[in-house]
């Protein structure tokens, strides 16, 4: 089993920049993948990002809204994965959930809410 607590949420206005943090704990030796979500009310939840663990160092992708905007990263002596969002927008305001797995998306935290005002 695997645990995972997001922080970091809050209020900004447009523009503004927040910072998430999503600690893991428990049998993550077997993690190879950690990612974020959101869900917006009335939406479906929509993939942000996904950073793995690779023979060659970790890799990174963006669904294409937050590219160039948002950047996550992981410190592994810390077991912790962040989203550092930029140049936020009204329409980024959601609930943002923490992930992981080894194949697949095993594990979810319990969110944490981004509201973003214009």
């Amino acid at each position: 089993q695997v645990q995972l607590v997001e922080s970091g949420g809050g209020l900004v206005q447009a523009g503004g920049s927040l910072r998430l943090s999503c600690a893991a704990s428990g049998s993550i030796f077997s993690i190879n993948a950690m990612g974020w979500y959101r869900q917006a009310p009335g939406k479906q939840r929509e993939w942000v990002a996904t950073i793995t663990r690779g023979a060659s160092g970790a890799s990174t992708s963006y669904t294409d809204s937050v590219k160039g905007r948002f950047t996550i990263s992981r410190d592994n002596a810390k077991n912790t994965v962040y989203l550092q969002m930029n140049s936020l927008k009204p329409e980024d305001t959601a609930v943002y959930y923490c992930c992981c797995g080894s194949n697949g998306w095993d594990y979810w935290g319990q969110g944490t809410q981004v509201t973003v005002s214009s």
